[in-house]
């Protein structure tokens, strides 16, 4: 875990001034350096521990609100306003940071690989940015985002038909290390608006988990990928789980632009909708008494979500399932 890359904001939300968010639970003060670099260090002056995201940027380097102190991107002290004679040593905890494709990345470690960012990276596609904050846990979300039996009632008429026609459906399940996926099949069109509006035919989808907490949709039609959606998620608090998503479809001669002008926007009002869900939910659980809840029969990605999330392999790896579900 220490050594996997996780999204914490988008580039374009690091201005001029730094940048608080929180990563593994502690405050991270991000900040470009003098060559324009991201830098990322604690959230905290070693003096009277200030937030440095309180102060600003000066010549690269964070300066603390409270002194003045000022550090480095590589969190060592770099001024002491007011010091008369050489400076003492201090520094403050720095992270591994990365920028890729529109988002900033943090490691606890140091990663040897570039972080993974979606996928269609490397390939030619429209690509649109979104971010989300839901009170839930990072299990709870991620199931969300890959459960296909909950848009019938969350999603009804944006995702699903408002009709209650179902299609039967084919589903495998299949998994390696840091990663497990369920795979449908028989759906040929769904009926929702966002699906009659930008997919047409489908041939298959596909719900997949990886390690640290990244979960994927990706919609196929008979000449490949036509909707793929890539979100980071992480738990920045026990009751807080934040996103940085991809939204992503071929260019098909220009009219892929005039698609993602409806996509982002559509794909907001899902993501309230299960925002809700998710919130509501929580907050029910809240109250007496304590319980765990049900995995069901068409949970197929739960277990081994959990699995993943403990370090251990999921039993899709070793035994894949398949199902046959109304869908």
């Amino acid at each position: 875990m220490s050594d996997q890359w996780q999204a914490v904001a988008l580039s374009r939300a690091l201005g001029r001034k730094p940048k608080r968010v929180f990563f593994a639970g502690v405050p991270v003060v991000l900040f470009r350096d003098g060559q324009g670099k991201v830098a990322a260090l604690h959230d905290r002056c070693p003096h009277r521990f200030a937030a440095l995201s309180d102060g600003r940027t000066r010549n690269g380097e964070v300066e603390c609100p409270y002194h003045g102190w000022r550090f480095g991107a590589d969190g060592r002290c770099t001024a002491i306003p007011g010091l008369v004679g050489s400076l003492p040593h201090y520094r403050t905890r720095r992270f591994a940071v990365a920028e890729a494709e529109g988002a900033i990345f943090l490691s606890e470690g140091t990663p040897e690989k570039a972080p993974y960012v979606h996928c269609l990276q490397g390939q030619d596609v429209i690509v649109r940015h979104v971010t989300s904050s839901t009170r839930s846990t990072l299990i709870d979300t991620a199931e969300n985002i890959l459960d296909a039996t909950h848009t019938h009632f969350t999603h009804k008429g944006l995702l699903r038909g408002l009709s209650a026609k179902r299609y039967t459906v084919a589903v495998e399940v299949t998994g390696g290390p840091g990663w497990v996926e369920a795979r449908y099949t028989g759906e040929d069109r769904a009926q929702g608006v966002i699906s009659k509006l930008l997919e047409g035919e489908r041939v298959t989808t596909v719900g997949r988990y990886r390690h640290p907490g990244i979960a994927e949709l990706e919609y196929w039609g008979p000449k490949g990928i036509v909707l793929a959606t890539t979100f980071h998620l992480r738990q920045t608090d026990a009751h807080t789980v934040e996103g940085i998503g991809w939204l992503m479809g071929p260019k098909q001669g220009g009219l892929g632009y005039l698609k993602a002008l409806a996509f982002k926007p559509m794909f907001r009002i899902a993501l309230e909708q299960d925002r809700r869900v998710l919130s509501a939910a929580l907050e029910n659980a809240r109250h007496a008494p304590v319980a765990k809840p049900v995995i069901g029969p068409l949970d197929f990605l739960r277990e081994d979500i959990a699995r993943i999330q403990a370090g251990e392999v999921p039993l899709a790896a070793a035994t894949p399932r398949r199902f046959q579900i109304e869908l």
